[in-house]
């Protein structure tokens, strides 16, 4: 089954993956689409990410990430949560069929790594995705 793609919508309006992406560069915010669709179209366990979509470990476990460099090597993260059930919890959840759902983003300078901080925005923004039903997304 193919999957579909949604961006989660914060509780006070905001889409932080569109605002992250929309302050991408143009070729990385390009890439970002193409690796997402691209993993929609045989998603996990048949996409094998190229490197550039793994999954998160740690207390990231549950997320997945894109990894891409971008000008002056800044590294850009995309986090999604891959989100699926059988067809009444996917119906529960506002969707006909599995999503990935698109939380957040985040760039750092090569060589530098992201805050216990960083990491646990992430977090509070996936929790609250997977706190509502039917989901929070964006239309």
């Amino acid at each position: 089954m193919e999957w579909g793609i949604v961006y989660f919508k914060a509780r006070d309006g905001s889409v932080p993956a569109d605002d992250f992406l929309d302050a991408c560069p143009a070729k990385i915010e390009a890439r970002f689409y193409a690796v997402l669709e691209a993993v929609r179209a045989a998603p996990p366990p048949q996409f094998s990410g190229g490197g550039y979509w793994e999954a998160m470990h740690g207390e990231m476990g549950g997320f997945h990430e894109i990894r891409l460099t971008g000008p002056g090597r800044r590294q850009y993260r995309l986090f999604c949560i891959l989100d699926n059930a059988d067809p009444d919890g996917l119906r529960e959840r506002g969707f006909d069929r599995p999503q990935i759902a698109v939380i957040a983003g985040m760039v750092k300078d090569s060589g530098k790594k992201f805050s216990g901080r960083d990491y646990a925005g992430v977090k509070a923004l996936g929790g609250q995705y997977s706190e509502g039903f039917p989901r929070l997304i964006a239309s």
